[in-house]
Parts: structure tokens; sequence; C-alpha cells
């Protein structure tokens, strides 16, 4: 058994290294020039040119790749000359990046031919002062100074010829001067928990995709615990019913809730329940972070939307399985011992019949928190599911990959859980 979840768990790691590549390559290669989907169709080149600077897409593929998965810090700092360090912002608590220089820590603004520095308290407030005596002379003559700017990238500024860069506001995109001439977006990488900073709402995407992972998976988690020990029984009926009324029943009606649709599962709820009778919140929009604790009334629409579609599938997996197994021979032998039913159902034939349905359910623990997209986008939930959607139509392409890379981890660690499980329903494979 060793070896087969070692080799489970490395199939696991090559899986994710190579999901990685291709999610990279897609979205930040194959999709085109992102630039021109966030600013529009109107955007000129100079505004894409400079925009896709400040994100550093004028790196290469590659560079852009390895900084991605393993961060860049590790040679930033050789490129401004002092360390650098990442310290939580005392309002926030988000990350942000700070150079270490002359004992303090520092981050630099240019203002005409003027260099100013804001030096970081200790209470974690700043404190301006002038800056220039770091500015460097290059072969050429020109000043520069390669420092840490007020959005965690390392940039050069050239003294005298502020580059013109158009800035991405709420308000719109407007041109600002006294820009720096390089940009390098610093990130400790998806390695590090720091998969980059999301252009949607220009707040690090590890400090806003774990709020909404954790409202998916108390969504998916109480959907679990409604779902699958209630499809198991009722499977486990339906297939020692075989043929009679009752399995009959199951299997229409379950076939019924796996062919509808989550939306209109989903919109037929919000109806009845949510419109008509009005016995719970037609939509689950949260006014405040505590919001499921005010009122877990929230839950119930999504949660059955989600059970309607899982539960029949579910079933008439179990139902299968359990009829099979029911029909096998040493079964048969036990009803003519004259065993109890309950006895030959529970002892003998259930660990049997649970080996198919369990590699089916580790499947749909990765479905249940990444596959919300369409119930969340109905009901109006803050989930995982939300964010990738609201990411993808934005051309947020951090926070899409983060999501994903955060959803193929779901899976391929379901996956093993799956195996490790199967290993001790099934002998055959603990010893093979």
């Amino acid at each position: 058994m060793p070896r087969f979840i070692l080799t489970s768990f490395l199939s696991m790691l090559i899986t994710m290294m190579l999901v990685s590549l291709v999610l990279f390559l897609l979205l930040e290669v194959g999709s085109g020039d992102i630039t021109r989907k966030i600013l529009g169709q109107f955007a000129t080149p100079q505004q894409r040119a400079s925009y896709r600077a400040q994100l550093g897409l004028d790196q290469s593929v590659w560079l852009r790749y390895l900084t991605w998965l393993a961060g860049n810090q590790w040679w930033v700092k050789d490129q401004l000359g002092f360390p650098i360090q990442s310290i939580s912002n005392p309002q926030t608590g988000e990350k942000e990046w700070w150079g270490a220089f002359d004992g303090e820590l520092r981050k630099w603004e240019l203002k005409g031919k003027n260099l100013d520095a804001l030096v970081r308290l200790d209470d974690g407030g700043t404190r301006t002062e002038p800056a220039n005596h770091v500015w460097k002379k290059a072969e050429d003559g020109t000043e520069y100074f390669w420092g840490v700017d007020t959005g965690n990238r390392a940039v050069k500024w050239v003294r005298g010829a502020g580059a013109e860069v158009w800035v991405l506001t709420p308000a719109g995109f407007r041109k600002t001067g006294d820009g720096p001439e390089e940009f390098i977006p610093i990130q400790k990488g998806l390695l590090g928990g720091d998969p980059g900073q999301s252009l949607r709402t220009g707040r690090p995407v590890a400090s806003t995709i774990f709020p909404r992972l954790k409202n998916s998976a108390i969504l998916a988690g109480l959907a679990f615990v409604t779902i699958f020990p209630l499809a198991l029984l009722l499977g486990i009926i339906a297939g020692t019913q075989h043929g009679k009324p009752t399995d009959r029943i199951l299997s229409i009606g379950s076939l019924i809730a796996t062919a509808t649709p989550e939306f209109v599962t989903g919109i037929g709820l919000i109806l009845v329940f949510g419109i008509w009778l009005k016995i719970v919140p037609a939509v689950s929009i949260f006014l405040n972070k505590n919001a499921l604790l005010e009122n877990p009334a929230l839950l119930v629409l999504p949660v059955l939307t989600l059970t309607a579609m899982e539960l029949g599938y579910i079933i008439r997996m179990m139902r299968a399985s359990m009829i099979e197994v029911m029909n096998s021979a040493y079964i048969r032998t036990a009803v003519l011992k004259g065993l109890p039913t309950r006895r030959i159902v529970f002892r003998h034939a259930l660990r049997n019949a649970l080996i198919a349905p369990v590699t089916i359910i580790m499947l749909h623990i990765n479905w249940l928190i990444g596959g919300l997209v369409v119930v969340e986008a109905v009901f109006g939930y803050p989930g995982l599911g939300q964010y990738i959607y609201d990411s993808a139509l934005f051309g947020d392409f951090n926070a899409v990959e983060a999501a994903a890379m955060l959803l193929v981890t779901i899976a391929v660690g379901t996956r093993l859980a799956g195996d490790i499980a199967y290993t001790y329903l099934n002998p055959r494979i603990r010893f093979s």
C-alpha cells in the first residue's frame, strides 16, 4: 500500500505541474492581448503598451511563468541592489513590499526631478523625506534609480525624463507624468502563497480568494453532509428492492432530478419557497461578513439546489453497484444459508458496493467546490464560483489562474483521498 500511495502522490504532483503550465499558456499567451479586453476596444496602442508594462506582460513568457509559479523576489533584490521585505499593512492585513534601504523600510515616488522616500514607521504609518541622494549615473550620463513604488513593483526612474504612464483607476484610465520607464511586479509566486495582484480589485489575490473559498466550502460542506448519506441510503434501498415499486419511484425521481439543470431547479425553488411562500430568502446576498451567522436561512435554497442535482446521480450509481453485488455468487450463498437480509446487506454486500460510488463521491467533492458557478450566480452567493465568473468576465488572469490551480489542488487531493479509501475497500489494491 505505501508504494501505491507514493505512486498516486507523485502522479498528483506531475498532474499539477502540467496543468499549471497549460493553464498559464492558455490564459496569458493563447488569449491574446489581455489589455485590450480590460481597457476596451477604444484604448490606444500607447495606453495598452503602458498598462502591459505595468503588469509585467512585456517580459518573456518563461520568465513570467517562473515568476507566477515560484516568485521573483530572489532576483529582484539583485536588480535593486538592496533587500526587499513583505510586510503586512496594519489596516488591511494585506502584504506590501518594502525596500530595506539605509536600515529602514522605504518606498519611493518621483515628483518632477525630485525623488521622495516614504519611510515606514513602527505604527505602520509613513513619513516623507527627500531622496535625491540615491540617484545613480549611467554610462550615458543620465541619472537613474531602481526602487520599490507604492504599487508593490520594482521600477526604474530616470531623473528629468519621467515617462508618461496610463493608470487604471475606478473612474477610468488617466495619464500621469513622472512615471517609471520599467516595471517588475514583485510576488512570491503560487508556491509561496502569492499568485499576484487582482486586476479587478487592485488587492492581492490571496487576500480576496480565500474568503470566497470559505463561503463555497461552507455551502459545499452542507451539501455534502446532506447529499451523500441520503443518496447512499436511498441507493441501497433501490438496489435491494430491484424491480419493485420503491425502486421504480426512486429511479424515476433520481433521473428527473439529474436531468434538470441547476439553474432551472434554482429558479423553481426561488419562485416557490422564496417568492410565493416566502419561507426562506430568495437570494443569498451577504450584507456583511457575519451574514451566515445572522441568517443561516441564506443557505437553504442553494443547498437544496445542489442536493437535487447530485442526489439523483449518486442514487443511480449506488443502485447499480448494489444490484451488481446482490446478484453475485457469494451473496446468493449467504441467502441460501438463511442469513438475515440486514446482515447480508450491511456486512457482506455494502463494502463491495461502495467501491464505485466512493470514487464518484471523491470526484464530486471537487465539483461541489468549483462547479458552483451556476448555483452561486443564480442566488448571488459570494463564493469561489462567482469569483471565477466575475474575474473571467473582467479579464483578471491572476485571479482566474489562482482559482483554477486551487480547484486543481482540490481535485487531485480528493483523488488521492479516494485512492487511499479504495485500498481499504479493495484489499487486492492494498497488496498489489
